[in-house]
């Protein structure tokens, strides 16, 4: 009987996956502020829809690059304050947030900070905030981002991102992430930025998404599972209209980035004086 192999190599995929990344630190002068999307560990729907993808693939590729990694966790005060719960889990987002940290150290990865974000002293964010505190772990607020997204000079100024708390940080990749989208991880990215510059650090954004596989079609069974599964927060894959302009080539993305892409680089190009980056495609290291 002819033995099934698994559609998606796991060893193959960590290892471009490191190298990709560590090109990208490389090209913004060894400091460099990764949005992590999706699920840091257990990733079971991209253990589902691609076989023989390890869900624990992302902190396989951590402690890879441990050496060279900063880990900070973002989490929304409003998502506190409402008691948002993690579908797959059934555990609110602040509960799922230590649980994370408990997590990392498992895998032998410490967390530098937690930044509370869009805060503005809600009640059950800063008793979130206090906890962390007495656990010994590091705590950042940022507010919400005068001026955003319209005034880019507000937004780029100490009234902006100036006034949030600024993370100091030691490693050449820093990796943001959260317990779930809306988390404030590209605000925080973007105030390191800013106060990055301001101190002639050179530093750079990018993005790690598994999905939509950016290379694949749009309707390929894979970018549709999903679609199917973000459409509690109505995201929909759509061809990046930036990238092909740019380079006449199709490459698949999903709205919120596509809607925020011309923000965003008004924004970059602000804070660093230039933008490498012509696409919300471009922004991505994904290798899957």
């Amino acid at each position: 009987m002819a033995v099934s192999k698994a559609g998606f190599d796991s060893e193959k995929y960590l290892k471009e996956q490191s190298t990709e990344i560590l090109n990208r630190v490389k090209h913004f002068n060894n400091r460099l502020y990764l949005e992590f999307g999706g699920k840091l560990i257990f990733d079971y729907h991209a253990a589902r829809v691609l076989p023989g993808f390890n869900p624990n693939a992302k902190m396989q590729l951590l402690q890879r690059l441990k050496d060279k990694v900063d880990i900070l966790l973002c989490i929304y005060a409003g998502d506190i304050e409402r008691k948002k719960v993690r579908a797959d889990f059934g555990i609110t987002y602040d509960v799922d947030t230590l649980r994370l940290i408990d997590d990392l150290k498992d895998w032998d990865l410490s967390v530098k900070g937690v930044v509370i974000t869009r805060f503005d002293n809600q009640p059950a964010a800063t008793i979130f905030k206090n906890k962390l505190i007495r656990l010994g772990i590091n705590v950042y607020t940022h507010r919400y981002t005068k001026g955003y997204p319209t005034d880019v000079d507000t937004v780029v100024s100490d009234e902006g991102y100036g006034a949030n708390d600024f993370v100091e940080t030691e490693k050449s990749l820093v990796i943001v992430a959260g317990p779930g989208p809306g988390s404030g991880k590209l605000a925080t990215c973007l105030s390191q930025l800013y106060h990055d510059h301001r101190q002639g650090i050179k530093s750079g954004y990018a993005k790690f998404e598994t999905f939509p596989i950016w290379n694949m079609p749009l309707k390929h069974p894979v970018n549709v599972a999903y679609e199917a599964a973000t459409a509690d927060i109505r995201d929909f894959n759509m061809i990046d209209p930036f990238h092909l302009e740019a380079y006449g080539k199709t490459a698949v993305n999903y709205n919120r980035d596509v809607e925020v892409f011309p923000v965003l680089k008004r924004i970059l190009t602000r804070i660093t004086d230039s933008s490498i980056y012509r696409s919300p495609t471009d922004m991505g290291v994904n290798r899957a």
